[in-house]
């Protein structure tokens, strides 16, 4: 039941957003007769009923008040890193029932987001213990005429380690992958080809999923070393594996300490290009968080810590340090190697070129590494 009501306010949020554009405090405030309208076709005696974007609209006349995108403060240094959620513009309107533009100035355009997030487990010596990929090709499409599209990804994509060959070094090889129902997969099996026509709003056409052994783009190296009875100094050690031409951005480490910590000091050996590194011993929350706007790749960053007790050193309070958390996103770059070949329109029409935005992120979902 718990998992039937997330999933319905998820459905609820998305619709929201698909008619608003954004969903914000003001937006929800500024289209609140909107809502109401599309709440009351939604449920129907706390039942469920309609929860598509695209089954509501005949059933919705209000038009939406188009709200300015809330700013984000800072998070993101690179418009790259923005996901499909950073188009604001709201998908009804831009098309009316039959297919026609409502706005002979808004652009034909469909956004597409290749969008991975990672779970990997180091132990202490920096080795992976465990890793999984959980990725989904989202988009989000503002075309006039709901055409039908095809999505072409990997020649030498493999469904189930059971089916790949032995000799399949360097081919892309998922678990497994679930397809949006709208996804035609006739041509999947030979040519890795998806047709189907968009609905309306954001919507998932896939999501996938890897496990084992993969290049972790970020690998950390921790040390302890106890300088007195109640003093030590932990090292930690973030090598950036990527490519030169990539950098994490946005990225945030946060190492716990004891409770009876009384003070802590920290330094940073930060290599060249990166941007804005600090660190800073937060003493109420017992804790030391570093922070870098970039990181680029094939770099190394060290932070160093001073920690001083209120008493002795035992082997439980040792307990208490750590783990590292890691927190970052890398535009334009994928862990997998899964990739788009080419987004097209399935018929011939003339004169209809529409803008395509195809983008890659990586993101830690769950990035730790143990003490």
């Amino acid at each position: 039941l718990l998992y039937e009501l997330i999933e319905l306010l998820s459905r609820i949020a998305k619709v929201f957003k698909d008619y608003c554009g954004t969903l914000s405090e003001e937006a929800i405030r500024k289209n609140f007769i909107l809502l109401y309208e599309l709440l009351d076709e939604m449920i129907d005696y706390g039942y469920p009923q309609l929860t598509r974007t695209e089954t509501l609209k005949p059933f919705v006349y209000n038009e939406p008040i188009v709200v300015a995108a809330v700013p984000n403060t800072g998070k993101m240094i690179n418009p790259k890193t923005a996901s499909a959620n950073a188009v604001h513009k709201p998908v009804i309107g831009s098309v009316n029932a039959k297919g026609k533009s409502v706005n002979q100035n808004q652009k034909n355009e469909i956004f597409v987001d290749i969008l991975e997030r990672l779970n990997v487990i180091f132990n202490n010596n920096g080795y992976v213990v465990n890793s999984t990929i959980d990725g989904c090709i989202q988009m989000k499409s503002y075309l006039a005429g709901n055409p039908e599209l095809r999505l072409a990804l990997n020649e030498d994509l493999i469904i189930g380690k059971a089916n790949a060959p032995a000799n399949a070094y360097g081919a892309v090889v998922l678990d497994d992958v679930s397809f949006h129902d709208c996804v035609n997969l006739t041509e999947f099996e030979n040519a890795k080809t998806l047709s189907f026509y968009p609905p309306d709003g954001e919507f998932v056409v896939l999501n996938y999923r890897l496990t084992g052994d993969f290049r972790t783009p970020f690998r950390i190296f921790p040390a302890v070393e106890e300088t007195g009875p109640r003093t030590f100094e932990i090292t930690i050690m973030a090598r950036a594996e990527m490519e030169p031409s990539h950098f994490g951005a946005n990225v945030y480490v946060e190492l716990p300490l004891p409770n009876c910590t009384t003070s802590a000091t920290c330094s940073l050996i930060s290599s060249k290009n990166v941007g804005s590194p600090a660190a800073e011993f937060i003493s109420a929350e017992r804790k030391v968080v570093w922070t870098m706007k970039k990181f680029p790749g094939q770099s190394e960053q060290t932070l160093k810590v001073k920690v001083t007790l209120d008493k002795a050193c035992t082997s439980q309070i040792r307990r208490e340090i750590g783990p590292v958390n890691m927190n970052f996103e890398i535009p334009m770059f994928n862990v997998s190697n899964l990739n788009v070949r080419y987004l097209r329109i399935a018929e011939n029409m003339p004169g209809y070129s529409p803008y395509r935005w195809v983008r890659y992120v990586t993101q830690s979902y769950s990035y730790v590494c143990r003490m």
